[in-house]
């Protein structure tokens, strides 16, 4: 019965979870390194937090910006 609660849990997950729309970032990881040490005034803690995101941009902002092609826009050339 575990693993049929587990399945609706993940289905459950999927629903409620917000899909990102186009432009937006969308989370690929997140490392958190955290150190402590002592000091005369007291314990200090030093976290470090990196978010690698990516954002997906519509086609429509793509186009005319020449993001991926470096060649001229106008017809092809004639061979």
């Amino acid at each position: 019965m575990r693993s049929l609660g587990q399945f609706f849990g993940h289905i459950v997950k999927g629903v409620r979870t917000k899909v990102p729309g186009p432009g937006e970032p969308r989370e690929v990881s997140r490392e958190v390194r955290e150190q402590t040490t002592r000091t005369e005034q007291g314990r200090v803690t030093i976290r470090e937090t990196v978010v690698r995101e990516i954002v997906v941009e519509p086609q429509d902002a793509l186009q005319g910006r020449g993001a991926c092609d470096d060649r001229e826009s106008g017809p092809a050339p004639k061979r």
